[in-house]
């Protein structure tokens, strides 16, 4: 059971622009991190999401629509739904339909994240409009976790910008460089603990 649960769970938020980073990022990453990676796009109240669909071809990883008290497992992908807020508690999702605000579902989702995982939580802001997820790296930060913003290479640089503002962005690069940072996260991870598995002379 204990091999279920993520070392660290990643919460990327974007909006327009954000499909090519969220593939390159995917793309880029290993599917034995030990970690989780909840994808919060901004989504159009009725749109008919073929993102998980479309994720699933960048990822060996299994790509889930998250759902109301699902668990959340490592070396797994997550992506909101439409007209969804979604948070986490515990080690589940807690999610209300129909979302209470527009466009604020990276802020709610990153602020329960650091809340529940504390230093083990990581905040993505990749390309889009306007400020959400700026307060939510802000929340991580504060509890000891871990940002990135994308860089110029976003398509839509206002979210990444503005998170990056806040002076709570640890990295700022381009989607497959974050992908070799978590990489990196997971490997030391996972190295601290097969050193405390080595039993003693």
């Amino acid at each position: 059971m204990e091999r279920l649960r993520p070392h660290f769970i990643v919460g990327i938020g974007g909006s327009a622009g954000g499909l090519n980073a969220y593939k390159a990022l995917l793309d880029a990453l290993p599917s034995d991190t030990g970690m989780s990676f909840v994808f919060i796009a901004h989504l159009m109240p009725d749109a008919n999401s073929q993102l998980v669909q479309i994720l699933s071809r960048s990822t060996t990883m299994p790509v889930i629509l998250a759902g109301k008290a699902m668990i959340i497992r490592s070396n797994s992908v997550y992506v909101i739904p439409p007209n969804a807020d979604l948070e986490i508690e515990g080690d589940s999702f807690r999610m209300v339909t129909p979302r209470i605000r527009r466009n604020n579902q990276i802020d709610l989702f990153l602020t329960s994240l650091a809340e529940a995982m504390g230093p083990h939580a990581v905040g993505v802001i990749l390309s889009g409009y306007n400020g959400d997820g700026a307060e939510g790296c802000k929340k991580i930060k504060e509890l000891g976790g871990i940002t990135f913003a994308q860089d110029h290479s976003a398509e839509v640089s206002s979210m990444p910008l503005n998170a990056a503002a806040t002076g709570c962005v640890d990295f700022v690069l381009p989607p497959e460089r974050i992908s070799a940072e978590l990489k990196k996260l997971g490997s030391t991870r996972q190295g601290s603990k097969k050193k405390k598995s080595r039993p003693s002379r």
